[in-house]
């Protein structure tokens, strides 16, 4: 009995140390893969997964600023906003509280509290908070959305005052192309570089709904700002004040605003106001006005603009005599547009298999041919030298007045019914040809007459695609066409311009009014004009004129109210 009661004891003590022995080993696995997760963590070298963006722009920025080993994650905050006023709604009117249900009754404040001596304690105010010592200054990524409940909603990005380098630029990269309804980014003062402004360059392009760029405070010394108004840049509306911007960035920025070859078909508003730009930079932003028919407002406010400038403004803004180049583009589109087979390859002949001659080489049996038969029309000549000559003369003019009555054609499709031979209220440019070299050899003013009268053609759909293909006037061996119609605000305020730039923008403000009144098809041509504090007084006979003529044309005016004598006089 004994022996049994000690075999039994025996056993269980046995499985007991078996289960002891399963418990240590679990543990012991435990602690050798807890171990090698944090030898893997702790490994520096081991490349991490790529993280790939949700379109969270919070935690996407901090989660690649926590990758890129980062001292210090710029937070993302909301945009501040002025407190609203109680009982106001958001347009300034009281609330009346109709159709609204019953608020709750509001409670009363509670009791100040105390402090040691008895004295009651303030209370922190409710209209602002009150933050740390320099917690202001600190870089933060201010935000705007559309529902502060949805963090992927965001809309509009603020950043202010702290220098961006191109890390962050990169992990911006990541971040903002997965923001579906992202429009806006205002860097004001970030100390950006050209290798930033690459990179941005590049990231606005895949931005869904990319629209506003403000980029004011940026001082580069690259000046490559054109690389943001690209081919594919989607921007429409961008901010350059104040970025230190020479003659050197203003050539490039009118390369990409226009050029024969290709135009800016995006930007809408462009504001380069309170840069270092001269005569020479306004010079090349006029010359991407020509052929620039997209852009609306334009700002060269506190520049260093003087006359030579202005004039070259205001010329685009009238009309103007294109170039050599702009000339050869203008045939090619009206070739391409009258013959568009003309480039393609001709259909293959018979010989085109040949392999002993080409098939536009002519056999010898065929030239024999041709030398016989001119030998024997040779023969067959009426020997009355007189005779020939007068049948030649009389085929010639019977080619002239052919040709008059061909240009008589165009030239009344050209005016539209007009008798006086005008085009929109200009001249055509056989008239005005015919006007200007009358007193000359008649033989080369018809032919000039019937290179312009060739070139002209009336604009189908009323709406000007390409300026090349306006209605051109010859005038003193050159094509002139109309100026620029779509810009509608331009700022020149505080340059330097005098009498001389200000009656050229006279003169161009002049025609664009008589033009006008015939053909608005072009664009309703420049609407405002800034132009204080230049060196001519607001009192001066030309800024008077100037002033009456833009006040008009002013969408925000308002005629005064007529009083009754007034009213019966008229």
């Amino acid at each position: 009995m004994i022996s049994s009661i000690y075999l039994f004891i025996q056993s269980n003590t046995i499985v007991a140390n078996k289960i002891k022995m399963g418990k240590k080993l679990e543990k012991g696995l435990k602690e050798k893969n807890a171990s090698a997760v944090s030898q893997d963590e702790e490994n520096p070298n081991k490349t991490p997964e790529p993280y790939s963006c949700t379109g969270n722009f919070q935690a996407d920025f901090t989660e690649l600023c926590r990758r890129n080993s980062m001292t210090y994650i710029p937070p993302i905050i909301p945009r501040a906003r002025p407190p609203t006023v109680m009982g106001h709604t958001e347009s300034g009117k009281p609330d009346k509280g109709k159709g609204k249900a019953p608020q709750a009754p509001v409670e009363p404040d509670p009791d100040p509290e105390q402090d040691l001596d008895g004295e009651g304690i303030e209370a922190p105010p409710k209209t602002f908070t009150i933050k740390e010592k320099f917690e202001y200054f600190k870089p933060s990524v201010q935000v705007e959305m559309e529902n502060f409940d949805k963090p992927d909603t965001v809309t509009e990005i603020y950043i202010r005052g702290w220098k961006i380098v191109e890390p962050i630029m990169e992990i911006f990269k990541q971040c903002w192309p997965k923001m579906a309804k992202l429009h806006t980014i205002n860097l004001w003062n970030c100390g950006l570089s050209g290798e930033v402004i690459t990179i941005l360059a590049s990231t606005i392009t895949e931005i869904p709904e990319m629209r506003n760029l403000v980029l004011d405070g940026n001082t580069v010394v690259e000046e490559n700002w054109h690389e943001l108004m690209g081919e594919e840049s989607p921007i429409q509306n961008l901010s350059l004040r104040h970025c230190g911007i020479t003659d050197k960035g203003a050539e490039q920025i009118g390369q990409a605003l226009g050029s024969t070859k290709r135009c800016n078909t995006k930007l809408i508003s462009l504001n380069l106001s309170g840069n270092r730009i001269t005569d020479v930079g306004a010079e090349h932003i006029a010359l991407g006005l020509r052929m620039n028919r997209n852009l609306m407002s334009l700002s060269l406010a506190s520049n260093f603009i003087g006359d030579k400038g202005a004039s070259k403004i205001a010329e685009i803004l009238s009309r103007f005599p294109l170039t050599h180049e702009e000339v050869v583009e203008r045939r090619k589109h009206f070739s391409e547009k009258d013959f568009p087979e003309r480039n393609k390859s001709p259909p293959g002949s018979r010989r085109d298999g040949s392999k002993d001659r080409p098939a536009s080489v002519r056999s010898q049996s065929h030239m024999d041919k041709d030398k016989k038969g001119s030998k024997a029309s040779a023969k067959k000549k009426d020997p009355k030298g007189k005779d020939a000559k007068e049948e030649e003369k009389h085929d010639k003019t019977k080619k002239k007045e052919k040709e008059d009555k061909t240009l008589t054609k165009k030239e009344s499709r050209g005016t539209k019914g007009d008798k006086s031979g005008t085009v929109g209220g200009r001249s055509s440019g056989a008239s005005i040809a015919a006007d200007t070299k009358g007193t000359k050899g008649k033989g080369k003013g018809k032919d000039k007459t019937k290179q312009a009268a060739q070139e002209v053609e009336d604009l189908s759909g009323g709406e000007v695609v390409n300026p090349l293909t306006d209605v051109a006037d010859f005038i003193d061996g050159q094509l002139w066409v109309s100026g620029n119609r779509v810009l509608i605000n331009l700022n020149l305020s505080r340059n330097k311009i005098a009498e001389s730039g200000m009656n050229n923008l006279l003169k161009a403000m002049q025609y664009q009014t008589t033009i006008l009144m015939d053909n608005k098809s072009g664009g309703t041509g420049l609407m405002r004009i800034a132009l204080l504090k230049n060196k001519i007084s607001q009192e001066h006979d030309v800024m008077r004129k100037l002033n009456d003529i833009m006040l008009h044309k002013d969408p925000y005016y308002k005629q005064p109210p007529q009083t009754p004598d007034v009213q019966s006089t008229t």
